[in-house]
């Protein structure tokens, strides 16, 4: 069978499979998430708690690449067509990745983020598990991991991801005034927002406040 690949990060899949097509790009959710979430976020937000959460996932993948070479376990037979017979398969990293993700995110929204409605809240809750699942999938339909192995992976990161939460929001969340006041996060505009219930609506009524308020002068003027 002849193979083609998302040339992004070389993610091989059958020529003629559309099916493959779909889950190699799904494969690359994690690249996506990195670049598109979090360095778009902190180009505009600059928030602690998010820095804190993807200094986390970036931990979790190291400690995934330190397993990796602990247990040295192969990945299945298709990793001769797949040209991924050098590296090791247990556990996932794209499991672990995905795992810690959902988990910390979906712990930061039940717990930390105030929402206007229940349904919200059980959207963000409930968004990242459906994609945690087809990314978790596409590994093993593309023939980069077992079962056992995404399994594995899904199971490291779940648990890397709580006890980073535990970490981030019950013992570092009492330092993070005291990073806000430091001179380089001063200078880049590095805030925390954990003290304010409803951050959202927050920012919104002091946006329309601000607005008003410049409206106002410009009257005067």
């Amino acid at each position: 069978m002849s193979l083609k690949a998302v040339t992004l990060t070389h993610v091989r899949y059958g020529a003629e499979d559309k099916l493959g097509l779909m889950f190699a790009w799904a494969s690359l959710l994690p690249v996506f998430i990195s670049l598109g979430g979090f360095v778009t976020h902190f180009i505009f937000r600059r928030e602690l708690q998010a820095m804190f959460f993807a200094l986390g996932l970036l931990i979790a993948q190291f400690f995934s690449e330190f397993v990796k070479k602990s247990v040295k376990e192969s990945r299945p037979l298709t990793c001769e067509a797949l040209e991924m017979c050098d590296s090791h398969g247990w556990p996932s990293s794209h499991s672990v990745y995905m795992a810690f993700f959902s988990i910390y995110l979906t712990l930061l929204a039940s717990r930390r983020l105030t929402f206007s409605t229940s349904l919200g809240k059980l959207f963000v809750v409930v968004l990242p598990w459906p994609f945690a699942v087809i990314v978790m999938y596409s590994r093993i339909y593309l023939g980069y991991h077992s079962l056992g192995q995404v399994i594995a992976g899904c199971i490291l990161g779940l648990i890397l991801g709580l006890v980073w939460f535990l970490i981030v929001n019950v013992v570092l969340v009492h330092t993070f005034p005291i990073l806000e006041e430091l001179p380089i996060c001063r200078y880049f505009y590095v805030r925390d927002s954990t003290h304010i219930p409803n951050v959202m609506l927050f920012e919104y009524q002091n946006c329309r406040a601000a607005r008003k308020s410049e409206e106002e002068t410009k009257k005067k003027g």
